[in-house]
């Protein structure tokens, strides 16, 4: 693959990934809408893009790393003492729990998954579905502030941390990770998605979404990443898209914090139906 193209794809991934708006699905049907020489059946395509995951995964590291500290130590004392008495050591726990639906399904159904990263048309379906879910998120959390009463603000303020979501909960939104196997889906719009329907801030459910994805990507970084030495190829080249993929994902995810504070998902699920619309007509 030529530089000019690992950088292209480097930057769509980390523009992609942290915002709702599935970088799989992009990966998938922009080089098919603009005719570029990435094909997803070829057998390096997943280990490429989980390394260039493995740079987003690093940024995600770097901008939580206080929370990480924190849910690190937590889940080694809560699992010696037995028991859960911190929020710190509650967060580890949620997080174990959301993380292993996902887990076990990629691993389960690792092949037939992957049949459908080869279906641009399939992935530019997905998109106006992932847009119309997070379309249908906002609508939902909107009659919820209207039946509590209050503005916004007032309302987000008594909303939950993600620390004291419920166990339960956190699960559901953990199988809602699931969907986000499928190229079109988001990962993080899913899981914000679960999280605002659970009683999260917009914030909250962003935070709860990146902490969730930091092990999952690390997890398939292990298990796919050392294909590339197989096959060849040049992975000097591969590992600079990796390091520009987590630096234009470190700049999206603080960017993607500060907006959520006063923004919504609105703008991004229009343009996932506009983009899996785009690709429904070029990609023949």
């Amino acid at each position: 693959m030529a530089l000019s193209l690992v950088l292209f794809i480097a930057v769509l991934q980390g523009a992609t990934e942290l915002f709702p708006v599935s970088s799989l699905g992009h990966a998938v049907v922009v080089p098919a809408m603009f005719g570029l020489d990435f094909r997803p059946t070829d057998p390096s395509f997943v280990p490429f893009l989980v390394l260039l995951h493995l740079g987003t995964a690093t940024a995600l590291f770097i901008l939580y790393w206080r929370d990480w500290k924190g849910i690190i130590a937590g889940f080694v004392r809560a699992a010696i003492r037995g028991s859960i008495q911190t929020d710190a050591e509650r967060l580890a726990m949620l997080l174990v729990v959301a993380t292993v639906p996902a887990g076990l399904v990629g691993v389960v159904l690792e092949t037939p998954l992957k049949k459908n990263f080869g279906s641009p048309r399939f992935a530019a379906t997905l998109l106006i579905v992932n847009g119309l879910m997070l379309g249908a998120t906002e609508v939902l959390r909107r009659r919820a502030d209207r039946r509590h009463g209050g503005s916004r603000a007032t309302q987000e303020s008594a909303l939950l941390p993600a620390e004291r979501l419920s166990f339960r909960a956190a699960i559901a939104v953990g199988l809602c990770q699931v969907f986000s196997l499928f190229p079109g889906i988001s990962r993080s719009g899913i899981t914000m998605a679960g999280g605002l329907v659970a009683g999260l801030r917009h914030q909250e459910a962003a935070r709860l979404s990146f902490l969730m994805a930091t092990p999952i990507i690390a997890a398939a970084g292990v298990l796919d990443v050392p294909q590339l030495f197989s096959t060849g190829i040049p992975i000097g080249r591969y590992v600079l898209g990796a390091v520009v993929s987590g630096l234009i994902a470190y700049a999206s995810a603080r960017f993607l914090v500060r907006y959520l504070r006063v923004g919504r998902l609105d703008p991004f699920a229009a343009y996932c139906a506009v983009i899996g619309a785009a690709g429904l007509i070029i990609v023949h």
